[in-house]
This record gives structure tokens, C-alpha cells and sequence, in this order.
């Protein structure tokens, strides 16, 4: 199955307060306009569904940064597909999409991967795929978890409650940690629940 194309958004904000949302072009120049004004403070663009901080080129005229970064506006994960920059197919095996890296294992974990059917490499790709499919729900808890803590620590670091809104965070305590950040910026607030929901979701 194809992995979906994710178009990502941004998000910045400036003094507590959201002034964009949305691509990277759109995002951009909100924010050159705004700095352009005068912003009261550093203005802090991240990436909105993973929280990784942006920093934005901004030289130039508003026309230059609109252009430099639909350039780099790319959807995630970026796979061409137009048939203009597809190559050519190869004679010989058909392309598997396969990537190979280096494996580090102990002998024993060897010597039981040499007797599985298909093969070592055969093996660790099923080991992987049952993993993806049984922690999957854990592995969302915890992408959201990071998420939320890194954009909290970058804009409420210094806010009331913070430490206890984190401890709240990793402990799944949904009342305690809306009731912590109850007396934050509201965008920053929404922002921060919004990307903590998950965590405070009912198990199955």
C-alpha cells in the first residue's frame, strides 16, 4: 500500500499569539510581513503536525521569499510520480524500492535469521512490518507526546505551570494538564491541546 502524500503545515507565532497557518509560501510571508512591521519579538515558525522548529530565509522583497519557498514547499514524502521524471526501467530485477543500510546484530541473532524462510533480510522485514502493525498505537502516544513537549518548550518554557503540564502530559492526565495551561496564551494553549489530544484519548 502507498504511503499518503502529506502536505505539510506551518504555524507561527509571536508573542504568544498565532499570525499564520498554513504552507510554507503562505506562512512565509505572514511572517516577512510582519517583521518587515516591526514585530515586538522573535517570531517562531514550526512545522505543525511534528513541532520542528523552521527557520525562515526572509532576505530580500516580499515577491523573493514567496518564490523561494514554493521551491521548497514539497509534499511529505516527497515521491515523483509524473511520468516526465520517471527513468527508464532497468533490464534485469524489476526495482523493489528495497534500501540497503548496515545491520548490527549478535552472532546468535544471526545464526536464528539464517533459518528463517527467505532469508536474513527477508526475516527482518517481517519483524519489522508485525512490529509496525502491534506497537502502532503506542508508537502514535508517543510521536504525539514528543511533539507536544518540544513546541511547549519552545514557547511556554517560561510559563506558569509548565513542569506540571509536562508531568501531566506523560502521565495521560488530560484534566490536569488543560487545567495547567489554562493560563497560557489561548493560541498557544489550543495549539498545545491540539497536538496533546491524542495522548488523552481512552485506550481500546
Amino acid at each position: 500500500m502507498t504511503e499518503p502524500i502529506r502536505y505539510p503545515t506551518f504555524v507561527a507565532f509571536s508573542s504568544g499569539v498565532c499570525i499564520a497557518r498554513g504552507s510554507l509560501p503562505t506562512v512565509a510571508l505572514e511572517v516577512k510581513r510582519a517583521t518587515d512591521a516591526g514585530a515586538p519579538r522573535a517570531i517562531q515558525v514550526f512545522d505543525a503536525e511534528t513541532s520542528e522548529p523552521l527557520d525562515l530565509d526572509l532576505g530580500g522583497t516580499i515577491d523573493d521569499v514567496e518564490r523561494r519557498h514554493q521551491l521548497d514547499d514539497a509534499p511529505m514524502p516527497s515521491h515523483r510520480t509524473d511520468e516526465a521524471v520517471r527513468p527508464r526501467p532497468a533490464r534485469g530485477r524489476p526495482r523493489t524500492g528495497v534500501v540497503s543500510r548496515e545491520v548490527t546484530l549478535l552472532p546468535r541473532h544471526w545464526a536464528w535469521l539464517a533459518e528463517q524462510p527467505g532469508g536474513a533480510s527477508a526475516a527482518l522485514r517481517r519483524l519489522v512490518d508485525e512490529a509496525r502493525t502491534t506497537h502502532a498505537g503506542r508508537d502514535a502516544l508517543r510521536r504525539a507526546q514528543e511533539r507536544t513537549y518540544r513546541f511547549v518548550s519552545y514557547v511556554a518554557g517560561d510559563a506558569p505551570g509548565f513542569e506540571e503540564a509536562v508531568r501531566a502530559l506523560y502521565a495521560r492526565d488530560g484534566a490536569t494538564f488543560a487545567a495547567e495551561t489554562s493560563e497560557w496564551p489561548r493560541d498557544v494553549r489550543d495549539h498545545a491541546l491540539r497536538l496533546a489530544a491524542p495522548v488523552f484519548e481512552p485506550e481500546a
